[in-house]
């Protein structure tokens, strides 16, 4: 559904995007993440059809971006940072208009102008002028806009920014339901528990680079080393801890608890317990401490 190979733009002599190769297919969610000017905003912009690559090339929806951008524009939906609403029209007639654009008939644009408006809880102000919504309505309107035309690919930049947490979480769910809808999406966001929650895929950008791209699971355990685990106790720990088994490395420890790392917990965590129950020492847990992609993000831009 997304192709890119070697994707690259240049304004004068600076470098926004420097070729960035990408596949994603049909139901993929893939969070593009990095700091502001890395490169995120140009590349959402050729793959809708709105800026010409300077090189390398790309496909959106089996649709070339240059030569058959017509086509890519009908085959996104693209939420910007800057919406672009009209401020003195009501919700709901502007979503009838861009409707018109998409081409849809009278009864698909009521019945969906309808269904977004209920879903993103903005039905009760459908007859309000844009200009007085919050920025939080306005977010969800542009959204909905977004979606009218039941695109097959949606690109998203900063989808609950100035959201409250109850509404970011009804257009966190939305997307979602739009996952299992075999969409793909990318989303451009600076929060990374959603971009944790949200995505399969994993692209960090710097300098208009990726530098890091895969799934969460495989990035923590290539940036964050093996996985980490965190055993509690009833018992205060006093004098030398019990042996660890072979290919366990112990990391931390406390009064009643200790944390290590394990190349294969399956084998070796079984022994940790077996350990510390054989030395008389009560355990209240033996948990996988979590590691989140802030972490990753965080070594990533280090490295």
């Amino acid at each position: 559904m997304i192709e890119t190979e070697a994707l690259s733009k240049q304004f004068g002599g600076f470098t926004a995007v420097d070729h960035v190769s990408l596949h994603l297919g049909k139901g993929e969610v893939l969070a593009l993440l990095g700091p502001n000017g890395a490169g995120k905003t140009p590349t959402v912009r050729m793959l809708s059809s709105i800026l010409r690559p300077t090189s390398g090339s790309a496909r959106v929806a089996g649709f070339d971006v240059v030569h058959q951008a017509r086509q890519v524009r009908a085959a996104v939906g693209v939420l910007t940072e800057n919406h672009g609403l009209y401020n003195r029209m009501p919700a709901n007639d502007y979503l009838d208009f861009f409707g018109q654009i998409y081409n849809l008939n009278l009864t698909q644009r009521r019945a969906r102008t309808h269904q977004f408006l209920e879903q993103f809880g903005l039905l009760e102000h459908a007859r309000r002028p844009i200009g007085e919504f919050s920025k939080g309505m306005r977010q969800k309107l542009a959204l909905a806009r977004a979606l009218l035309h039941n695109p097959p690919v949606l690109l998203l930049d900063e989808p609950t920014s100035a959201m409250d947490p109850e509404s970011a979480r009804l257009v966190r769910d939305a997307i979602l339901d739009l996952r299992s809808d075999e969409r793909t999406i990318i989303i451009c966001s600076h929060n990374l528990a959603e971009a944790e929650e949200l995505a399969d895929q994993i692209a960090i950008i710097r300098h208009g680079r990726i530098i890091v791209l895969g799934a969460t699971s495989a990035l923590k355990a290539r940036l964050l080393g093996p996985s980490e685990f965190e055993l509690r106790l009833a018992d205060r720990l006093n004098g030398a801890l019990p042996p660890l088994p072979e290919g366990v490395t112990l990391t931390a420890k406390g009064d009643d608890w200790v944390r290590f790392q394990s190349q294969d917990a399956k084998q070796t965590n079984p022994l940790v317990l077996q350990s510390f129950l054989q030395h008389g020492l009560r355990v209240v847990s033996l948990q996988e401490a979590p590691r989140n992609l802030e972490q990753v993000y965080l070594q990533a831009i280090k490295e």
